[in-house]
């Protein structure tokens, strides 16, 4: 059980993860011109993080340089914190992403957030042209992260500098749909966020662990969670649930081991799915990390999962084909927060 004391539905601060998608008949560089839209408009409704994840080989997500692209939309606003959700540490050397993030926060000061996971972020085939191996040991990531801390931190006593990116304060977040980075992230005294949008039956007992396990650190005194919730939001429950079979669409494909670029909605789901696919689809719409509606119905559904979970923070997915329709469903969501 969850002994957290609950705070305000509007107190409860938003982000958005975007997945940069990359919708059918459309390209990447439309892709980033869509994220750079989306991150100015929830700028400026008052959302308070913007990340973007590390996902490799999906032609249907555009993220993959992550780095990069957390510049780039970093440029393009002017307050809203932008960082990683996350960057897939195993698949890189630790130092250039010390590096990477150090020049991050040097061009856009206490504006950057580093948010680690230890997944591959694709396939097998993928991991191995990423140079990963796979037989990787369970204390890896956990040196991986203390040797990143390291080059922030820096010392005399190093032979190794990250330049820039020693001495700087740029908060580390461990990322996790499972039990492990939440120990880990109590351990270390870390913000921890967790993946409720893919991975929602682990949710209360990863925070169980998290919250029961947590020793204060220099940068944290309490535990702070932050949890991902899928939330397709439109003026009616029916349009919600016409745009949200993009979403379901994508989800099927990867499953199916043919990921592809985000389609538009479809109007007869029995015309285009069997009935084991629509039994999966179904099963998709069951978790309360899933949110699908009108604006009554989402902050119905956003109210009650914030109060089962007690998360200091919700960070929102929205894969919507349509831009405009995008815009609306995060605009949805912060009318009713206000």
């Amino acid at each position: 059980m969850i002994h957290v004391t609950s705070k305000q539905f509007n107190q409860i601060p938003l982000s958005v993860l975007d997945l940069a998608p990359i919708t059918e008949g459309s390209t990447a560089e439309q892709s980033f011109k869509n994220s750079v839209e989306l991150a100015q408009h929830v700028e400026k409704w008052g959302f308070n993080r913007f990340w973007l994840a590390e996902h490799h080989n999906m032609p249907g997500i555009a993220s993959s340089a992550t780095s990069v692209i957390i510049g780039h939309i970093a440029g393009a606003t002017k307050s809203i914190r932008v960082g990683s959700g996350g960057i897939m540490l195993p698949n890189h050397a630790t130092l250039v992403i010390a590096e990477q993030f150090g020049t991050l926060e040097t061009l856009y000061p206490e504006r950057i957030d580093l948010g680690l996971g230890r997944a591959p972020g694709s396939d097998q085939a993928t991991s191995y042209a990423l140079r990963r191996t796979l037989n990787m040991r369970v204390d890896d990531f956990p040196a991986q992260v203390e040797e990143l801390q390291g080059y922030f931190e820096g010392g005399d006593e190093s032979r190794v500098h990250a330049v820039p990116g020693e001495g700087l304060e740029i908060p580390i977040w461990l990322l996790g749909s499972s039990g492990f980075s939440a120990q880990l992230s109590a351990h270390k005294g870390l913000p921890f966020s967790f993946a409720s949008h893919f991975a929602p039956d682990y949710t209360i007992p990863a925070l169980n662990l998290y919250r029961d396990n947590f020793k204060p650190s220099r940068v944290l005194q309490e535990p702070y969670a932050m949890l991902g919730v899928n939330i397709i939001a439109a003026d009616t429950d029916e349009e919600a649930q016409w745009l949200a079979t993009s979403q379901q669409q994508q989800l099927l494909s990867i499953r199916s081991g043919r990921p592809s670029k985000l389609k538009p909605p479809i109007d007869n789901a029995d015309e285009v799915w069997s009935a084991a696919e629509l039994a999966a689809v179904d099963k998709s719409l069951e978790s309360d990390a899933t949110i699908i509606g009108g604006p009554d119905t989402v902050k119905r559904q956003l109210e009650n999962f914030i109060e089962k979970t007690k998360a200091d923070e919700v960070i929102v997915n929205a894969q919507i084909f349509d831009q405009k329709a995008r815009l609306r469903s995060y605009e949805i969501v912060a009318e009713m927060m206000d």
